[in-house]
């Protein structure tokens, strides 16, 4: 079924290949796919944390490094589970419609991570520190997460987008502004 020899020229070889990466034994990424999108979600997050690191705040290039890289390989297992666990092509779709035990690897990053951020919130007398940190962390595993799964160009994207929103934000002074406010 996987093999199919439609015999009509390269159109149907074509076919013949997208088809077949989505047969069993043919996992829906290969070993250069995952190191691709473990690289990207390491350069990703390595971005972020330059940008955090820049400032002098908590989090820096090699925690977003590390903590994106992990949401990616965590990320690429879940993917990857299905085809570990099934022990056939027949049942592959069975493994995959009866058990979406594989997707909790992911939405467990979001549990792990919102651990490690706590731990960097700090509150003193009447101030929080450590808050945007904390949610750059989190931020960080959402873009290995989205690596992780193959969205290359939304992770790049998201990780464009949330920098040069910290960094126009950090030079509003828009919070040392509301506190002046506050206090007068």
């Amino acid at each position: 079924f996987c093999h199919l020899d439609f015999g009509f020229g390269l159109a149907f070889e074509l076919w013949n290949f997208i088809f077949n990466r989505l047969c069993y034994n043919n996992p829906m990424i290969d070993f250069s796919q995952m190191l691709i999108r473990l690289v990207v979600a390491m350069v990703l997050g390595a971005i972020i944390g330059l940008e955090r690191e820049r400032v002098g705040k908590e989090v820096g290039v090699r925690t977003a490094m590390t903590v994106s890289a992990g949401a990616a390989l965590f990320s690429i297992t879940g993917l990857m589970l299905p085809y570990i666990v099934a022990t056939s092509a027949e049942n592959l779709s069975e493994v995959v419609a009866r058990n979406g035990g594989f997707l909790n690897v992911i939405a467990n990053i979001v549990v792990g991570i919102g651990f490690l951020g706590a731990g960097i919130i700090i509150k003193n007398e009447d101030r929080v520190h450590g808050l945007t940190s904390a949610a750059v962390v989190w931020l960080t595993a959402a873009v290995g997460v989205l690596a992780g799964i193959g969205l290359l160009k939304f992770a790049t994207a998201a990780t464009l987008i949330m920098v040069i929103t910290l960094y126009v934000l950090r030079k509003l002074n828009i919070a040392d502004k509301v506190r002046a406010q506050e206090s007068s």
